[in-house]
């Protein structure tokens, strides 16, 4: 088997989809985003970049998530977060952590609230990971640090144990001399969908 390929089937991805839309004031993931919903955007640039592997954490309007997920034509298995009301997302990633595969390698850490993520970059984390097996790989665009992100899993044990003292912007600074940085052109690593104004400015035409 071609070692891309290898790769590629090693990495699995956590979608963060469980949040409130407290500023949105609606579920935002499930607004409309070019024919899809924000949700199914996000997961569908995940299968066409070649991750088979999606793990979907869910809290809010879980019900109505969990149906407009069912509605998608590949496979992403849900994991529901009993304490999304806390707004934590080292939470949703602890949960997510432990649903997968132990078989894994890697996993993508992906916002549920970014449909402008580009396929493109998801290919360019996983081509660096076959190339370097950097234990921390994040997209960086004009030297600011964006999302996804690829943890290898020998560094799991500690995102499940993160104190909830310890913020994931601790564990980044805490192994920064490990990130290894892959530089993109595109804004849309930074971007994501937390007020009706940010919709508005990005959503498509």
């Amino acid at each position: 088997m071609d070692k891309n390929i290898r790769v590629v089937n090693s990495v699995a991805a956590i979608v963060l989809a469980a949040g409130l839309s407290t500023r949105m004031g609606q579920p935002k993931l499930l607004l409309e985003w070019g024919g899809k919903t924000v949700l199914q955007a996000v997961l569908t640039t995940l299968h066409y970049a070649g991750i088979e592997r999606i793990y979907t954490v869910i809290g809010a309007n879980r019900e109505a998530i969990q149906n407009n997920i069912n509605s998608l034509p590949f496979p992403v298995e849900t994991v529901f977060n009993p304490d999304y009301s806390n707004g934590e997302m080292s939470d949703s990633i602890k949960v997510g952590i432990r649903a997968v595969s132990h078989d894994a390698s890697a996993v993508l850490i992906v916002l549920g609230d970014q449909p402008q993520m580009k396929g493109e970059v998801v290919r360019k984390l996983l081509d660096c990971y076959g190339k370097t097996n950097a234990r921390i790989i994040v997209p960086s665009f004009q030297f600011r640090r964006g999302h996804p992100w690829l943890i290898k899993c020998g560094l799991w044990n500690e995102l499940e144990n993160l104190n909830p003292s310890f913020t994931l912007r601790d564990f980044l600074r805490k192994y920064q001399d490990e990130i290894h940085y892959v530089v993109v052109d595109t804004p849309t690593v930074l971007q994501d969908l937390d007020t009706p104004e940010d919709y508005q400015r990005a959503k498509p035409a």
